[in-house]
């Protein structure tokens, strides 16, 4: 049941971005500790370790793909117990982690378990809200879920600092148990009976088909892989960049939640300003600044050197102020057809955009040595390929309402 002319309840947005922010501190906290975990457990080479970061994103792709169909059939509540309990394991095994495999292997299963919240609470928002209220809420929520981001380096820095970096798990296990008793006590089930679908063999196979039919829910999909492949370039690269490459350790937390205000900025002016412009306009607008942001420091830094720090923060400061006019819009776009398949369809849409940016920001990754050139070509190149299909869709909805005219 969509209910568009109900007003989004603080509380609501609230819980829904804790339930979200769970994820982000798991990432987040960790970037500071990545150096002084890669000496535990014998892992010296900087790209290896920014394994730690990319594939709880793998465990996150993969996860949606169960929770997102079991949500439709047992309820969101349920699930979102099961994820969490997961999650608990999983940081048990990076606790006792003694090589990199094993540290990943547990960051893996973090992002599986996790992954109940991220994309159930997405299912929920939908139960709830449709169109560019959907889009409105989304962009509340995501501007509370920034907060996380912007001060859980810094918090993940002076856990680990006083305490060890194992700390920082044990930290993550008190909030992840806060926030569940918050939903158990406060969040009624979003999911009616009369939406339920019967567990099957085929409930995959059936929403995959059911999906394909909407071609702008693909269209926005794979747009929202690759804008957030560009950015996952960054969140792996980040602790290496400002710490090995600018020798910036101290101040790379305050830095990385300089940048975090900027998404939560947009994010939360998206919020405001949706319902006015509507969200494909907006997000358009916003892609397409952000490809020219990306163009100008290639053209500019073409076989130069690293910039002053003041200059690179200034670069990614724009690029990050669009981002939070797209994340949001994109997936309320890609959502929006598909709300009878609201679980499923967030458990495919995620896995896909997913599938996309785990190897975009492996691979643009691999090239980060000395040099954050290649990052701008990577959000360069994600960008005009995002904006080719958006307007391509743009295209063909223009003629498809023409002939319905």
């Amino acid at each position: 049941m969509q209910k568009e002319n109900i007003k989004p309840n603080f509380e609501f947005i609230a819980l829904m971005a804790a339930l979200m922010s769970i994820v982000a501190l798991s990432i987040d906290a960790l970037l500071p500790a990545i150096s002084e975990i890669g000496s535990a457990i014998d892992s010296f080479d900087a790209t290896d370790n920014q394994l730690l970061i990319t594939m709880i994103f793998l465990g996150l792709g993969i996860g949606q793909l169960f929770f997102g169909p079991l949500s439709d059939t047992f309820g969101r509540k349920p699930m979102i117990y099961f994820g969490f309990a997961l999650f608990g394991l999983a940081s048990i095994i990076c606790l006792m982690a003694t090589s990199l495999e094993w540290m990943i292997v547990g960051r893996i299963i973090q992002g599986i378990g996790l992954s109940s919240a991220r994309t159930i609470s997405i299912s929920i928002i939908r139960d709830t809200y449709s169109g560019d209220y959907m889009a409105k809420v989304m962009s509340f929520v995501t501007a509370f879920f920034i907060l996380v981001p912007v001060v859980a380096p810094a918090i993940g820095k002076g856990v680990m600092d006083v305490f060890g970096w194992k700390a920082i798990f044990y930290m993550q296990l008190i909030m992840a148990l806060v926030v569940l008793i918050w939903f158990w006590r406060r969040q009624p089930e979003t999911l009616h009976p009369e939406y339920k679908v019967p567990f099957s063999r085929h409930i995959f196979v059936d929403g995959v088909k059911e999906l394909l039919k909407y071609k702008e829910t693909l269209a926005f999909t794979l747009i929202s892989g690759l804008i957030t492949g560009s950015f996952l370039v960054y969140l792996s690269a980040s602790q290496h960049i400002f710490e090995d490459i600018y020798g910036l350790k101290n101040a790379f937390p305050y830095i990385f939640a300089g940048l975090s205000i900027a998404i939560g900025l947009s994010t939360f002016l998206n919020g405001t300003l949706v319902m006015r412009f509507g969200m494909r306009n907006l997000s358009l607008a916003a892609l397409v600044m952000f490809c020219g942001v990306a163009l100008i420091y290639v053209i500019l830094f073409w076989n130069s050197g690293n910039p002053d720090i003041l200059v690179l923060i200034g670069f990614l400061s724009l690029q990050f102020f669009c981002l939070g006019f797209m994340w949001g819009n994109f997936r309320s776009i890609a959502m929006e057809p598909i709300g009878h398949i609201a679980g499923i369809g967030a458990a495919i849409t995620g896995f896909i955009s997913t599938l996309f940016s785990i190897p975009i920001a492996a691979f643009v990754g691999s090239f980060i040595q000395e040099s954050v050139w290649p990052m701008f070509v990577g959000l360069a190149i994600c960008g005009f390929i995002s904006l080719g299909i958006f307007l391509a869709m743009r295209a063909i909805v223009f003629r498809m309402s023409k002939r319905l005219a």
